[in-house]
């Protein structure tokens, strides 16, 4: 009996390892326990409440687009294509309310916060002349970070550091000097990931972008253009915590084989649009 058991055991870990090693895509490590140090809500609550002021200050300045801006339009339609398959890898996607925002400011940047609040600078689509599939790649690589939760994970870290210097502190009878000293977590927006956590939005985005129907060999043109554009260029400053260029483009070229299935057979866009003109 014991060995039946024992038989039994060894045949669902082997049906599971086929399962797991079976999944077309990328493969990427899973999320770090610290994320469950920080409730997902609060994250998504903040997240929310900073969005809105981003908005209402960009709007105040006259830089917030209208829906009828034609970037704003084509950032919606090739959202709405990636979207879907954000949700595999975050089941709490599918109740998120996203919702995708242009702001006029010449800075080379785009970001997706906890809850799929997405907003591009305007900078990013005139200065880099991105193609549809570019700005797919660049929204994937965002929307990763929203979906596996990298700010949380962040917030998580910095929560366990505080931890383990108040238990420091309390043995040495310092009391609460550390968590006035540390302060508070700060905007989610000045959030640095790791490299890691780029790698990750970097591989798990090409998947993205291949999957709503948009060519996975455009993230190595989007990161070169990148890289060109931030040589001795501040207001591309936000690339000093990804990988070097070398690495993330050899990274990148080595997983587009993993995706290239997907890509074939996904749905194309049907309406494809151009980067900005001067009229816009």
């Amino acid at each position: 009996m014991a060995w039946s058991v024992r038989a039994g055991i060894i045949a669902l870990l082997a049906i599971a390892s086929i399962g797991a090693s079976a999944r077309e895509g990328v493969e990427v490590p899973p999320p770090p326990f610290v994320s469950g140090l920080v409730s997902a809500d609060q994250v998504e609550q903040a997240a929310a409440q900073q969005y809105a002021q981003l908005l209402a200050q960009a709007e105040a300045k006259h830089a917030l687009a209208p829906p009828t801006h034609p970037q704003l339009v084509r950032l919606r339609v090739i959202a709405e294509r990636l979207i879907p398959h954000a949700y595999e890898w975050n089941p709490r996607a599918r109740s998120w309310r996203w919702d995708i925002n242009l702001i006029g400011s010449s800075q080379i940047n785009a970001f997706c916060m906890p809850g799929g609040r997405i907003a591009f600078f305007t900078g990013i689509l005139e200065k880099l002349k991105l193609s549809d599939d570019e700005v797919a790649m660049v929204m994937g690589h965002e929307m990763t970070h929203a979906v596996r939760e990298h700010a949380r994970a962040q917030m998580g870290k910095d929560t366990a550091t505080r931890g383990a210097i108040e238990i420091g502190s309390a043995l040495l009878g310092l009391g609460n000097l550390s968590r006035a000293a540390l302060g508070g977590l700060g905007s989610l927006l000045s959030l640095h990931y790791s490299r890691e956590d780029e790698t990750e939005a970097d591989l798990i985005g090409l998947e993205l972008g291949a999957r709503a129907g948009y060519d996975p060999h455009a993230a190595v043109t989007l990161w070169q253009k990148m890289a060109a554009a931030s040589s001795g260029n501040e207001s591309a400053a936000f690339l000093s915590t990804h990988p070097p260029r070398e690495t993330r483009i050899r990274d990148i070229e080595a997983n587009i084989p993993k995706v290239e299935g997907l890509y074939e057979r996904a749905d194309k866009p049907s309406k494809r649009f151009g980067p900005p003109t001067e009229k816009e």
